[in-house]
Order: structure tokens, then sequence, then C-alpha cells
């Protein structure tokens, strides 16, 4: 017995099913299927040959029809023999057909169905004539003389309508064996012609006729930002381009390789949301995947021209989405294909779908470029450029532009790399530099060289015991503070996050105290009742109570938390929503509070592997 997953449209030659094994299908070159709207893996099919029924599961992100009920992304339906399935939006149909009892009855039913567009029983399927393989494709039209000079245009033509499904068919043409013989010849040419059209073909005639208006393109961008480097450089560029589309995952990073991709020392590096697309239905925030439109007329033709001139065109975006549940990671892979084939131009995406050193501002994204994604071509940052939207501008930044910047992470990703950094607008329209704002807190200026603590003239260790209260935000260094500087010379620690809850701290600390010992109290104490429980435990023991402030802004502790997270410090993260109500917390400390001397403390960066050291001096986020 044979099933076979046959196409009504005769679009190409039956998809042998095999008993019990999983088959994904979708758009691709074995259904010459190239619907965008069509998933690579939009249905998965299994057949049970004992009930002679098809399991269909839809996988896609658009709708696939079976029996005329629409499945609903990851539902299953039984097919049975003769069924109907219409790939994507009622679109591209197929019909199951079980059949024969060894290898070459099933294919004879199959060939029938798709010639006649109707399923037959299975009775009469044996009894049908075998046909070959180019009775599923048009025969040979009349051929034009050598000197018609349409003739190049219009093979072309019915190589790209016949993968759509819409040629027509003619009427074949008789003849005796040598005839026969070279029908044949023709449709094995057809067919490595189209499959050479499916995988991407399109890009590369975009490409050729990129090349042959580059002076056309050249003045339609003379209004946009003169570029750096000049025109392209021979030495600059790699010989060699993508010969296919690829997807490649490390961890959270998601890397798309469009076909056509060549390897350059000149990188235009570009966001994708409100810098390459906006979407369609006017809201911030995409409805769906299909919810996009081109931002600006004038992108292909700006993005085109880049290309023409030696750079490598790429996208580098945050999809915090993915990790967080909100948003599936193929339904976002679909829409950046779909995007490149808007473009029609060979494009490589960098996506971080999760937080770490990936996520933009942070230059985890650009360092996998230069080392593992340029095929060993170093950049030339003088001769590159980054553009995105997230540039720091505030409302009202130009005509009809009432918001402001969400945030400031495009600009302060240019800025970590060194990049020359321009503003949608500026390199697509020709505007001028709108005003901006960078982050209050800046880590460049964090100075390994401050002094530790203020006054100089105060003592950090006594030798008699005593009470020392922290008082900061999350992660403004307290617990490394005070571990290298005070626990290393006899001081007890006491730490809400290691005993639980104040109560237990307060016992602690006075049983230090009846020890002998003095005591170093590592928790926030941002309010003045937190930190009167251990002014009251130091009256109470009798010892004195120092108050250490540490200067760490809120701006400057975020970004200590956000650079934990990402190099995996030891400390655990401290939620966003946890560090917005800490700042609400705090109230400054006052000697009126009994607090025998308030010591400011300082943070001051040490780190022994530079790496790190340049890492914390990067902008973690806008």
């Amino acid at each position: 017995m044979e099933c076979l997953f046959v196409s009504k449209e005769g679009r190409h030659t039956p998809v042998s099913l095999p008993d019990g094994k999983s088959i994904l299908l979708g758009r691709g070159t074995n259904t010459k299927i190239i619907d965008r709207k069509c998933a690579r893996q939009q249905v998965e099919l299994i057949a049970d040959y004992g009930s002679k029924t098809v399991m269909v599961k839809r996988l896609g992100v658009n709708p696939t029809w079976v029996s005329g009920t629409e499945l609903q992304v990851g539902e299953s339906v039984r097919l049975a023999d003769g069924g109907v399935v219409l790939m994507v939006n009622e679109r591209y149909p197929y019909s199951v057909m079980f059949g024969g009892s060894g290898g070459g009855g099933g294919g004879g039913g199959g060939q029938k169905t798709a010639s006649s567009h109707s399923a037959s029983k299975p009775g009469g399927r044996s009894e049908s004539p075998r046909k070959t393989i180019k009775d599923f494709f048009p025969s040979k039209a009349p051929k034009r003389s050598s000197d018609d000079p349409k003739s190049g245009d219009a093979k072309r033509t019915r190589v790209e309508e016949s993968l759509d499904g819409n040629e027509e068919r003619s009427e074949r043409d008789s003849g005796g064996e040598e005839e026969e013989q070279e029908d044949e010849e023709e449709v094995a040419e057809k067919l490595r012609s189209l499959h050479e059209i499916a995988q991407g073909s399109k890009v590369t005639a975009t490409m050729t006729a990129a090349t042959a208006s580059s002076s056309s393109s050249s003045s339609s961008s003379s209004n946009a930002v003169a570029l750096p480097g000049g025109r392209a450089d021979s030495a600059l560029g790699s010989p060699s381009a993508c010969t296919r589309d690829r997807w490649e995952k490390e961890g959270n990073l998601l890397l798309f390789t469009a076909k056509g991709v060549r390897a350059s020392a000149k990188v235009a590096g570009f966001d994708i949301d409100s810098t390459i697309i906006t979407t369609k239905s006017g809201r911030v925030f995409a409805t769906g995947p299909d919810d996009w439109k081109i931002l600006y007329p004038e992108v292909p033709k700006k993005l085109k021209h880049l290309l023409e001139d030696g750079y490598k065109v790429v996208f580098f975006t945050n999809q915090m989405g993915i990790a967080r549940g909100k948003l599936r990671a193929d339904e976002f892979q679909a829409k950046v294909e779909s995007i490149i084939v808007t473009l029609g131009l060979p494009v490589q995406v960098f996506v971080a779908s999760g937080p770490g050193l990936i996520r933009k501002p942070m230059l985890g994204m650009w360092h996998h470029l230069i080392q593992k994604a340029n095929d060993g071509i170093e950049v030339d940052i003088g001769k590159s450029l980054y553009v995105g939207d997230a540039a720091g501008r505030p409302a009202n930044w130009a005509p009809g532009k009432k918001k402001k910047d969400f945030s400031c992470s495009d600009r302060l990703f240019a800025l970590n790399v060194g990049l020359p950094f321009h503003t949608p607008e500026e390199i697509f329209l020709g505007w001028k530099t709108a005003p901006y704002s960078l982050p209050d807190f800046d880590p460049r200026m964090v100075s390994p060289s401050s002094p530790l603590f203020l006054p100089a003239t105060a003592t950090l260790c006594h030798e008699e015991p005593e009470v020392v209260v922290a008082v900061g935000f999350p992660a403004a260094g307290k617990s490394t503070f005070f571990k290298e500087h005070m626990v290393s010379k006899g001081y007890s620690y006491v730490n809400r996050d290691t005993l639980g809850n104040w109560q237990k701290c307060v016992a602690a600390c006075e049983e230090a105290l009846r020890g002998g010992h003095g005591v170093v109290v590592d928790n926030t104490n941002l309010e003045v009742d937190a930190r009167k429980r251990y002014v009251d435990c130091a009256r109470k023991a009798g010892v004195p109570c120092r108050c250490f402030l540490f200067t760490t802004t809120f701006e400057h502790a975020m970004h200590n938390n956000r650079f934990r997270e990402a190099v995996g410090k030891e400390h655990v993260p401290v939620n966003v929503m946890v560090m917005n109500a800490s700042r609400n917390k705090y109230v400054p400390p006052t000697a009126d509070e009994g607090f025998s001397e308030i010591v400011r403390i300082n943070f001051v960066p040490n780190f022994t592997d530079p790496e790190l050291g340049a890492l914390y001096r990067q902008f973690s986020e806008g």
C-alpha cells in the first residue's frame, strides 16, 4: 500500500507518506509554494495505513483548513482517504490518496487525482494508465525565433508562473520515442530551474537589477546623510556570498543570513521596529505577525545604495517578548523572512530573544558578528554606521512627533561600539539631527581612583564592639564592601537575604554583641523605622551605632544590577519592580536618628579581569 499527498493544482509530484512516519510540509522546493504566508513547516502529516487515514497537525502561524474546518495552531485532525487539505489561507488544495499493494499502484492514483482535480474511488485507481513526471507540468510551448527579443523574458515568466501554480495547461504534442525523450529532458531542466528559483534566485535577480540602476539609486539618496567610506573597495568585501537562506541559534541569539549576503569591512547596522518597518495598524506594538509595513518608501532604495557601496547590511533587534513567552520564536522568524523578501535584498539579521550580553545596548550581537559571522573580515568602525529610533529624543523633537523616544538604547549601542549614529529620519529622509539626551548615569565616568570613603578622617574598622548599619539601594556594592573590608577584619555579618526576616537579623545582632564582636548589618535599610531597630539594639548593648551610607545613585545601582545579570555574578539579580520600590522608600539618614557617625561609601570598581572592566564601562540600558 502507498499513501500520497497530492496537489490538486498539479504543482509538483505527489509526496509519499510512509506508514507512521512524521512528514513536515510547507513552503519550499518539495511543494513549490513560495507564498510567505505559508511556513516552511506549515503542517505535520502522519499516515496510518491500517485505518487509511492521515493525521494532519497545523504548525504554521496562518490558518490551515482540513475538510472545510480551520485548524488552530497545534491542533490535529484525522483525514480520511480522499479528504482535502487547504495548506494555508484556503489556498493550495491537497488530497490524501491511499492505494495499491506495493510501489506502483498508488502512484498512478495520485497522478489521476492531480490531473482531474477530484478524489477518485480507491477501486478504480489501478486501472489508470501510469503517467510520467511531465504530466504534472505544461507541455512545450512553441519556440520563439532566435531574433525575438521577448524570448528570454517569456521563458522566465513561464517559470515564475509555474511556481505560483497559475500557468495555463496547453495541449501536449504527440510524437515518437525521440520527442518523448526530449520532453522528459525539458521537464528535468524545468525542475532544476524551479528548484533554483525556490531557493532564492529572486535575491540574485534583485541584486543584478540594483547594479544596473546604481546611478538612479544614488540620485534618489542624495538628500540623505553622507556616509563614511565612499565607494566600494574590492579589498573590503568577501569574494563569496551566502548560498542559501539559513537560521542559526546560539543561546538566546537567533541569526538569519539571507542568500546573497557578503562579508565586508564596512557594516551598515539598523534596528528593525520603527526603523525599517512600522505597524500597519498604527499602534505602538504590532497586533500580530502580519501587522507591519516598510517605514518609508526610501528604505529599500537606501539599503540598496549601501549594498552597492560595498556595505554589509545587518539588522540588530531586541525581542525580549520571546523569552517572556509573549512572542513565538517561529512567528518572529517568519516575520523576519517576510521583511527580507519584501525588501528584496540580502540582509543579515541578529535577534536578541532574551536578556544578557546579547541585548542592546550591550555588545553581544556585535561581538558575534565580528567574531563568527563576517567570514573573518575585520570590521572598520570608522567606515561603518548604525541607525535606530531609540535615540533619546525628547517629546516634540520634530513637528508631528509628540512622543519622546521610548529609550536611548540604539544610540547607546552605537556609542558602546564606537559607530557613527543616525536616526531613521536622518538616514532615509535627510532630516537634520534632532536634540537628544543621554542617561543620567554614564558608566564611563566611574573612576577607579575615587576615594573609597568620606570623610577621609574616618576609620573603617574599630577595635571596640559596635553596630554598623548599611543604607543603600540594592546592587549598590554593600555586600562586596563589607566582606572585603570588615568581615575579613572580624566583624559579624548580618544579612536579611540569608536569615530571612528582620527579627532574625536583630537577634543575630544582639548575639554578636553579647560575644563582644562588632556587627555589620548588610540590608538596604532605606527607611527610618528599619534603621531604628539596630540603633536601639546598639543602645541596649551600650555600644555606638554608625551609618555607612552607600552613595551609589539609583541609576548607578540599576546599571550594577544589569551588569550582574549579564555576566552571571554570584548575586541574584533584583527584579525591576523591587528596584523601583526601593527608590520610593528611600529616606536619607541623619545623625538625629542616633548615629554616632555617618560615613559615605563610594562605589570604586576594581576588576582584575580587564574584559570585565571594559564591559562594566559600557552602557547597559537606555
